[in-house]
């Protein structure tokens, strides 16, 4: 009976010593468990968000309104509306027809990334300059169906490359890659020095950022220049570019640690990444993107990187002002957000001595 009486009363103390559901809930909020679970779910939806994004943006590109130059004749000749309409209907698309009075004004045109080709009279038959190194994918689409909108208006078209990509690049697509180096290096190195250097200073911070974006940026430049021999860079240009990018987006991730301390790296991944990356107009030209990717990508480091690059490599003395703002706006709002409120970024020198101060 005695025993039998302590084991019951063992059981009773046992489940007395049970947890409500109250007291599990605050535990797994105190432990590790709790960060580490949250991050499970947030590693699998950028996982999901990462393959959507890429595939909404380049798996079909379509085009949806391409510019393009017209010289010689009017467009209200038959046989030039007859061709405009057949290749808006082979394409599935809008010609957007910009008139020039010749053809050297149609051409600076090109060369400022106004139009992505060129329409011109020739003796009986007229003529299609596409212009590779604008954009791959439109003047592969608009070589393609020249010809056959030609036979099929009774319209023999002759289309030629004015300014095709260079041979080590034959798809256009290196500019992308050496900028999506920059950005996704740029955001890393600010992590990695907040893990391994956490003791800098805000002004430290700011300065081995410039470092970092400097060095990698000539590294990125040599490796496929003088490396690789894939693109011919004018390389001064193109290496700081490709530190301002890394620069900028160093300090964009600087700016949401700040703000938002260890889950600083969900707007860093989104909008860099997730969003910027796919709306660049690197991997397909813009005209081919949905409609709101390709109005939002060029006002995102991403996207002013790869206008600024493109420019630079194959447009050189036409480089437009645009791209260098938007970086400068991006860098300098995160610089100064971080500045005002540095006292919350989890690393400097007060931190560090208090985390390793002994008791």
């Amino acid at each position: 009976m005695a025993d039998g009486s302590g084991e019951a009363g063992n059981r009773t103390g046992a489940a007395g010593q049970r947890k409500r559901p109250g007291e599990l809930w605050t535990a797994f909020r105190r432990s590790p468990f709790l960060p580490a679970t949250v991050l499970v779910l947030i590693v699998a939806a950028a996982a999901g968000l990462f393959a959507g994004s890429y595939t909404y943006a380049m798996a079909n590109p379509t085009p949806h309104r391409v510019p393009v130059a017209v010289t010689g004749v009017p467009a209200s000749r038959v046989e030039r509306a007859a061709f405009i309409q057949g290749m808006e209907k082979a394409l599935g698309a809008e010609l957007e027809l910009h008139h020039y009075a010749d053809y050297g004004a149609a051409r600076n045109a090109v060369d400022e990334q106004q139009v992505f080709a060129i329409l011109r009279e020739r003796p009986g038959a007229p003529a299609l300059d596409v212009s590779g190194a604008s954009g791959a994918t439109v003047a592969q689409l608009l070589a393609q169906a020249a010809p056959e909108v030609g036979r099929a208006t009774g319209v023999p078209v002759a289309v030629r490359d004015i300014n095709p990509l260079q041979p080590g690049d034959p798809r256009g697509l290196a500019l992308f890659y050496i900028t999506l180096a920059a950005v996704v290096v740029g955001f890393v190195g600010s992590i990695q020095l907040s893990v391994h250097a956490r003791a800098l200073t805000p002004a430290e911070r700011i300065a081995f950022t410039i470092a970092y974006a400097l060095l990698g940026g000539f590294a990125i430049a040599a490796v496929v220049d003088w490396g690789l021999g894939a693109l011919r860079l004018p390389f001064v240009e193109s290496w700081l570019i490709l530190a301002f990018t890394m620069f900028t987006s160093g300090m964009f991730f600087t700016m949401c640690n700040t703000l938002i301390g260890r889950w600083a790296m969900i707007p860093a991944w989104g909008v860099l990444v997730l969003l910027g990356n796919p709306s660049s107009g690197g991997a397909v030209s813009w005209p081919l993107l949905p409609s709101l990717l390709g109005s939002i990508g060029r006002w995102l480091p991403p996207g002013a990187s790869v206008n600024a690059q493109h420019t630079a490599v194959y447009f050189g003395g036409h480089q437009h002002a645009l791209p260098f703002v938007v970086l400068g706006v991006w860098a300098a709002v995160s610089c100064t957000v971080f500045w005002i409120w540095r006292h919350r970024h989890p690393g400097g020198r007060e931190r560090e001595v208090g985390a390793v101060a002994p008791e």
